[in-house]
């Protein structure tokens, strides 16, 4: 995003409107059934596809569900565990947000919640697409983006495996598990060192993503300029850490080491309490309550990272992450938007 002079080009969007595909929605538990969560923006309405549900107070699991499987199916980001029918978790998407029941994973009283929710549409850049496994290399899944994902997740429904995921800053060759610690892996069974492209991507014999007659969900990613951006940076080793230029003020970050084992999966909102040099953040691969001692800086145009800290800025190696707008840097008429 810079000339060869060193002048800065104005960053352009796609979507001047970031919430009407991504919402971060902070809520507090009731205990009781039938708890309507009402999205607090007050931009456009949003029916979600995906909402990814943690606790903040308690040790309890991350809960993802979406409307391609059906409101009461539940997976948990952080462990292998099979899909799940519960009606006391998430019982419905609405037209601005979602209703909850009285499990605690969801809806305990008084606890304070996280709601990290997504709208499927090939204009912002994601696709829901459930399938079934047939156990044969090579296997082509259809996908609606109609550009090249960039983040493919995809967990096996019907057996406890991890969750795999493709991430363009890997290439096709590698790939990562969500639900643990492990650094990037050659498996060529997950994806079988198959690029995807704008219809179609590509699996091996694996369990993770194949396995013959079992029943498999995968969430696709494209980038979308001003919205949403999938990358890589190295670390430096210093609290004046790397800054990652992204051409919007992210609503969401998840970041993870990939050339090293043994460090935590982080995750980033723009709601939740913390401000810059203090942002709290949760864990995806672990049940763990909200935490402060990991640092970065939500910015206008991206972010920072200010820590040492081996899960976000160790040595120098080199981390992945995913991100969303709250804002474009710059909307389609030159207004730029403030930092945090």
């Amino acid at each position: 995003h810079k000339k060869p002079s060193g002048v800065w080009i104005m960053a352009y969007t796609e979507i001047d409107d970031p919430s009407a595909y991504f919402k971060v929605q902070l809520y507090t538990g009731n205990g009781s059934a039938d708890h309507a969560i009402t999205f607090d923006d007050t931009d456009t309405d949003m029916s979600p596809s995906l909402v990814w549900i943690k606790n903040r107070d308690a040790a309890d699991s991350h809960c993802v569900f979406d409307a391609v499987r059906g409101a009461t199916e539940l997976l948990h980001a952080d462990t292998t565990a099979t899909e799940a029918t519960d009606a006391d978790t998430l019982d419905s998407f609405t037209s601005d947000g979602f209703q909850v029941d009285a499990d605690v994973k969801v809806n305990t009283n008084a606890e304070k919640y996280v709601a990290w929710c997504w709208k499927e549409s090939a204009t912002a850049g994601f696709d829901i697409v459930a399938y079934t496994g047939n156990g044969t290399d090579d296997t082509d899944i259809s996908h609606s983006l109609s550009a090249v994902p960039h983040v493919i997740l995809v967990k096996n429904r019907a057996a406890t495996q991890p969750w795999r995921m493709q991430h363009k800053a890997l290439g096709e060759t590698y790939g990562m598990i969500l639900n643990d610690t492990s650094a990037r892996d050659d498996d060529d069974t997950a994806w079988s060192d198959e690029a995807p492209t704008s219809s179609v991507f590509t699996l091996g014999t694996s369990a993770n993503t194949n396995n013959n007659t079992e029943a498999f969900i995968a969430y696709c990613f494209s980038e979308k300029q001003g919205f949403s951006k999938f990358g890589k940076y190295t670390s430096n080793d210093n609290i004046d850490g790397p800054f990652i230029f992204l051409g919007f003020k992210p609503a969401f970050v998840m970041i993870k080491q990939y050339d090293a084992a043994g460090n935590n999966w982080h995750i980033y909102d723009n709601k939740r309490e913390g401000y810059n040099g203090g942002n709290d953040y949760l864990e995806p691969n672990n049940t763990t309550a909200e935490q402060s001692d990991v640092h970065l800086d939500i910015l206008s145009n991206g972010f920072k990272i200010r820590t040492t800290g081996n899960d976000l800025n160790e040595g120098s190696y080199n981390y992945i992450y995913m991100a969303f707008a709250e804002a474009p840097f710059v909307n389609s008429n030159g207004v730029p938007n403030n930092a945090r």
